[in-house]
C-alpha cells in the first residue's frame, strides 16, 4: 500500500518514515482493502513536552478513516493513531458485513 508521509516545517528521517510505513502496513492484516494512506507530522509550538502531532487518513473503498494524536514523540503519536484506526477499521468491517 502506498503511504504518503508529509512533515510540516521539518525533515522526517528515514528511520521515522520506515517506522510509520511498518505500522500502517500492519493495518492491512485487519482489512486488506485499504487503498491509500496519508500521514501528516507536525510540531505544535505550545511549549508543552507533548508537542508532536501525527494525523493519519486511510482511504478505504467508500470511506475515509481519520485519526489525530498528540504525544511526546512522533513514534508514540503514530502508535496511538494507528491503534485508533485499527478500532475504526474493525467497526467499518462489521458495518460492511452487516449490509
Amino acid at each position: 500500500m502506498k503511504v504518503n508521509i508529509n512533515s510540516v516545517h521539518f525533515k522526517a528521517d528515514r528511520k521515522l518514515e520506515d517506522f510509520i510505513q511498518q505500522k500502517i502496513d500492519k493495518l492491512t492484516s485487519h482489512y486488506d482493502e485499504i487503498l491509500a494512506g496519508e500521514v501528516h507530522l507536525k510540531l505544535d509550538n505550545n511549549g508543552e513536552p507533548e508537542n508532536k502531532i501525527a494525523e493519519i487518513r486511510l482511504t478505504v473503498r467508500g470511506s475515509d478513516l481519520y485519526a489525530k494524536k498528540q504525544s511526546k514523540s512522533f513514534e508514540e503519536a503514530t502508535d496511538t493513531a494507528v491503534e485508533a484506526l485499527r478500532r475504526q477499521l474493525k467497526k467499518y468491517k462489521e458495518k460492511i458485513r452487516s449490509k
